[in-house]
C-alpha cells in the first residue's frame, strides 16, 4: 500500500504555493479561451473541418478582428456543463482538431493575417481513436509549420498549458501565459504517479516540475507575464479580458513593424535556444 505523503488521510499535508497556483488556474469559474475570444475579439467567423476526417469539437478556429486588425483566432473549447464537456472531450483535441488549425493557419498565411492562439488545456486527447488517426503526426506537422508560418503570431497560455497538446498551438513569436497559469510536460498528478507510483504526491510534483508563470518565464518559455485581477482571473472576467487584450494588441503592433524574414528567423532562434543548459569542461 503506498503511504500517504503526509502520513495520514486524517492529516492531510498544508497546501503549497506551488499547488494554490494550480487550483487558481483549474478553478471552474476561471475564464476559458472561448471567454477571451468572446470579450476582446469581434466580428469572430467561425471555420469548422480539417477536410481529412471530421470537425473537432474542442477547437474553434476563426477569422476574427482585434481592434482594426484582421486576425486568425484559435483558442480550445473545454465546455460549462457536464454534458458540453463530454462533447467538447474536457478540452483535449483530437489529431482533426490540430489539422483544422493548421488549415486554417495556412489560410490565414494566403491572406497575409496574423494568428492568434488561446491554450488552456491538459494536454493532446492520448485516446487509441487518436493515436490510430495520427495524433502524434498531427502536432510535429503543426510543431514544423508554425515555426515558418509567414505571418505574426502570438500564444497565451490562459490556464494549463499542457505538453506537445498546447506546443502544437505555441510556436509563435511571441508566448504569453497569465499571471497564475501553468505550462507544462506532464500534469502533477501524473508525474507523481510515474515517480513516486503515487498521485498522492502530487503536490512534491509541482514544487519539482516548475511550472509557474514566474518558473517557465525564467526558463526563456514565454515571453510575458500578464497580470490577472486580485485573486485570480475568475473573479473579475471583464477587467482579465481587458489586461489580455491590452498585451495581445501591444504585441502584435510590435510584430507588425518586423520584416517577416527577421521575425521568422528570431522566432525559431527563440525556440531553439529554450531552457538550454551548459556546463563547464
Amino acid at each position: 500500500m503506498s503511504e500517504h505523503p503526509s502520513g495520514s488521510p486524517n492529516n492531510p499535508q498544508p497546501v503549497s504555493a506551488a499547488w494554490k497556483r494550480i487550483e487558481t488556474a483549474r478553478h471552474p469559474q476561471r475564464p476559458y479561451p472561448m471567454d477571451f475570444i468572446e470579450r476582446i475579439f469581434t466580428d469572430f467567423s467561425e471555420i469548422h473541418g480539417d477536410r481529412a476526417y471530421g470537425d473537432d469539437a474542442a477547437v474553434a478556429c476563426g477569422m476574427a478582428r482585434l481592434g482594426d486588425d484582421e486576425v486568425l483566432v484559435i483558442g480550445n473549447r473545454k465546455g460549462g456543463s457536464t454534458k458540453e464537456r463530454v462533447k467538447r472531450n474536457f478540452g483535449m483535441p483530437h489529431p482533426e482538431g490540430y489539422r483544422k488549425a493548421l488549415r486554417c493557419m495556412k489560410i490565414a498565411e494566403k491572406f497575409n493575417r496574423p494568428v492568434i492562439s488561446l491554450i488552456d488545456l491538459p494536454g493532446a486527447y492520448p485516446g487509441l481513436g487518436a493515436e490510430e488517426r495520427g495524433q502524434a503526426e498531427a502536432i510535429a506537422r503543426n510543431i514544423r509549420e508554425m515555426a515558418r508560418l509567414r505571418v505574426p503570431t502570438i500564444s497565451l497560455i490562459s490556464g494549463e498549458g499542457g505538453s506537445g497538446g498546447a506546443l502544437a498551438l505555441a510556436v509563435s513569436d511571441r508566448v504569453l501565459i497569465l499571471e497564475n497559469a501553468l505550462y507544462f510536460v506532464i500534469t502533477p498528478e501524473s508525474c507523481a504517479a510515474i515517480m513516486w507510483r503515487d498521485a498522492a504526491h502530487k503536490q512534491q510534483a509541482a514544487e519539482a516540475m516548475r511550472i509557474s508563470a514566474p518558473e517557465v518565464a525564467a526558463l526563456g518559455c514565454v515571453d510575458e507575464i500578464i497580470s490577472e485581477p486580485p485573486g485570480g482571473a475568475h473573479t473579475d472576467h471583464p477587467v482579465g479580458a481587458g489586461l489580455v487584450g491590452t498585451a495581445l494588441r501591444k504585441h502584435l503592433d510590435e510584430l507588425k513593424s518586423m520584416p517577416i524574414d527577421a521575425m521568422i528567423a528570431a522566432r525559431q532562434k527563440k525556440f531553439r535556444n529554450i531552457a538550454q543548459c551548459y556546463t563547464e569542461s
